[in-house]
């Protein structure tokens, strides 16, 4: 399973500084096909500069969710480490 992109990235403004919340669709490589998940994420930013990423799936994917979403954190992080997430 790979995380290919993430379309349609909308940012919400919460007046928060810790914390960011954002909408997408996920595009997915599953080992039979390819498919686009509705998500919302945040990415908050604890006291000592941790960020913490919480995950929504909009829709059910027939594959296991722990890994799953510990691929999408991990591309999050990524991007977000990259400046790509505004």
């Amino acid at each position: 399973m790979r995380v290919l992109e993430l379309k349609n990235l909308y940012s919400e403004d919460i007046g928060l500084y810790y914390r960011r919340n954002y909408s997408a669709l996920a595009v997915l490589e599953l080992p039979i096909k390819t498919t686009e998940v509705p998500i919302d994420f945040i990415i908050e930013i604890g006291p000592l500069g941790n960020k913490e990423i919480y995950i929504d799936l909009k829709k059910s994917v027939d594959y296991p969710l722990i890994p799953l979403k510990k691929n999408i954190k991990e591309y999050i992080l990524n991007k977000d480490k990259e400046g790509l997430l505004v």
